[in-house]
């Protein structure tokens, strides 16, 4: 056990900690697709939440139309104020096509329709649905440092299971990226960026004030994106991260459509766009190699944890995919982010009431 601070304040499970947090207060946001529709991770979590009893519940749906309607019927089953966005319908997409902020699809987007409509409680959380260790002290651990004087909160955990070490974009890309970036540059934001456990995470919390400040990732990029936007509005002394324990969740493949290396090209996008903004100019012709040997250097470090642990652990497999990733570390090219709230063409009601109308519609 440890009690280590960063330099951003740390909170730490010392024995199944249950803090008192205002959670009637709080609006959760939990992103859906089709394929975790009953299942027992997703069934798990709104189990949970009934216990948690949140103000309200925001799921962003994103499925097509012969499959939504089971989806939205099953949400009615838990005893919550769930309020479901379907992400593909087509007044949505109509609304959004009418400003320019249709685009491309993808977690980040829906996460980006619920938290405008999440904003209109103080608090507001985000979790995923498939995680099958999830526990109803998450939330609760989540809000308990912004009613402390924090305004954003990010849940940190081991990647552990199966006997071996998970983790794999945080552990081979985002770290020792941040770490290669870092070699030659003092630039507060990397500090920050290098503070968090498990950057990656798709947990955190924020105020409402926040959540509007944000500038959302359409994709996989989601989590360095909202960390970039966190350090400009809440920065080290506003920041706290939260111990969430062990988490156990759907794995990817390397290669494929929506495998590691489709989100490693976003992850990095999202991490040098956010380190560009604040100041840092990277020297793109020497990084990808700065990487691949500060990732190198950790799988030894992962290895030897691994064997302490009596974990397995396939170090050449490891480097292979360090190999794959330092492919994504490259300028970041166009920004298609999401506007903050605050700056938005449309409403979070007029969000609302288009994904209402298209659900009507369903039905």
């Amino acid at each position: 056990m440890e009690y280590v601070q960063e330099q951003v304040t740390t909170l730490h499970d010392f024995g199944d900690a249950r803090p008192t947090a205002p959670t009637n207060r709080a609006a959760v946001v939990v992103p859906m697709t089709e394929r975790e529709h009953g299942s027992l991770a997703a069934e798990q979590v709104f189990t949970a939440l009934e216990s948690v009893a949140p103000d309200r519940v925001v799921v962003p749906l994103r499925a097509d139309a012969t499959a939504a309607p089971a989806v939205i019927d099953w949400l009615d089953e838990f005893a919550l104020d769930i309020e479901p966005l379907w992400c593909d319908g087509p007044r949505l997409g109509d609304l959004l096509a009418d400003e320019d902020l249709n685009g491309t699809r993808g977690k980040g987007r829906d996460v980006w329709l619920a938290l405008g409509v999440a904003a209109e409680s103080p608090y507001v959380a985000v979790h995923d649905a498939d995680a099958t260790s999830y526990s109803a002290e998450h939330v609760p651990r989540l809000l308990f440092p912004l009613d402390h004087g924090y305004s954003f909160s990010k849940g940190y955990y081991a990647r552990v299971e199966n006997g071996q070490l998970y983790g794999r974009l945080f552990r081979l890309l985002y770290r020792p990226l941040v770490r290669a970036l870092a070699a030659d540059n003092d630039a507060d934001v990397l500090g920050y960026l290098e503070s968090f456990r498990y950057a990656l995470a798709g947990e955190f919390a924020a105020t409402s004030e926040t959540v509007r400040s944000l500038r959302v990732q359409r994709g996989w990029g989601l989590e360095v994106g909202t960390l970039g936007d966190a350090y400009a509005a809440a920065g080290f002394g506003g920041s706290a991260q939260v111990d969430l324990g062990r988490h156990e969740h759907d794995h990817r493949a390397v290669s494929g459509p929506a495998g590691l290396t489709t989100m490693a090209d976003q992850v990095a996008a999202a991490l040098l766009r956010v380190v560009e903004q604040h100041g840092v100019a990277p020297d793109y012709e020497t990084l990808p190699d700065r990487y691949e040997t500060a990732a190198t250097r950790l799988t030894r470090a992962y290895a030897t944890d691994a064997a302490f642990n009596g974990l397995s652990y396939d170090r050449e497999d490891e480097r292979r995919q360090v190999a794959e990733y330092a492919d994504s570390v490259h300028p970041p090219g166009e920004d298609t982010r999401l506007p903050a709230w605050t700056d938005a063409p449309v409403s979070p009601d007029e969000v609302r009431e288009a994904a209402r109308r298209d659900v009507e519609a369903l039905r």
